[in-house]
């Protein structure tokens, strides 16, 4: 029975991920003189993320903390990371944002053409000058008051204690005067089966919108400390049971 239920959630989430590339291409083509920010286009990842986790049966995500968002403010968002899911379940927040991803997730079909049709930051790890363009790229955004989220640890986590914060994320919040917005994600990394395609167990996840840290009296050298609180705070949500 969970192989037959397996195959049906599959299909669904490609079906489902099919259909959300053409929408954002007819759409990209539509308002092209008009959505320069793609804001439009992004916010078909809300529906899109609705129907993936109300498709998958062995899926529970809760959203906590979204009235730690002030809407009218642009963020540096932090997050840990899980789990290919976390893709899927961060757009539950709803909100605008860029994502700051490895360039080898832009190939991957449909979901990886919708975040380049969309605008997101591609990173060429350990290129070096491909980490100078997305930072750069990164401010451009800010300043535009477009929100970008990074995932510090710089991959995924292989249980709750999360890996080192890189340093990047903190030095650009405060080079650009933004605010932080850590979020906790708990319990994705058995959202996508390991070495299987067979979705054999329940899963509840939970995404944390953690009040935002402001960098208002951080100075340049003062990045590791930034990075040291929001990594404590997000740590701290992971721990609590």
């Amino acid at each position: 029975m969970k192989s037959i239920i397996s195959i049906f959630i599959w299909i669904g989430s490609i079906l489902l991920t099919i259909i959300l590339f053409f929408v954002v291409l007819i759409l990209t083509i539509l308002l092209f003189p008009f959505d320069k920010k793609k804001k439009i286009t992004h916010a078909q990842c809300f529906w899109w993320s609705d129907a993936v986790i109300g498709l998958n049966p062995f899926w529970q995500v809760k959203t906590k903390g979204l009235e730690n968002i002030d809407n009218k403010k642009t963020y540096v968002i932090i997050a840990n990371h899980q789990s290919l899911a976390d893709i899927v379940v961060l757009y539950q927040i709803k909100q605008q944002f860029k994502w700051v991803a490895k360039a080898s997730l832009f190939k991957v079909p449909f979901i990886g053409w919708c975040l380049g049709l969309i605008k997101h930051i591609r990173l060429t790890r350990g290129d070096f000058t491909s980490i100078k363009q997305i930072y750069q790229e990164a401010s451009d955004w800010l300043r535009k008051d477009m929100s970008v989220l990074f995932f510090p640890e710089g991959t995924r986590s292989v249980n709750e204690q999360m890996g080192q914060f890189q340093n990047g994320a903190f030095k650009l919040a405060i080079k650009e005067k933004k605010a932080i917005l850590p979020i906790c994600i708990k319990g994705t990394q058995e959202a996508i089966p390991k070495g299987s395609w067979i979705f054999s167990g329940r899963v509840a996840a939970v995404v944390t919108v953690l009040p935002a840290v402001e960098t208002e009296g951080f100075n340049p050298g003062d990045f590791a400390k930034l990075r040291d609180e929001v990594y404590s705070k997000i740590q701290l949500a992971l721990n609590e049971r």
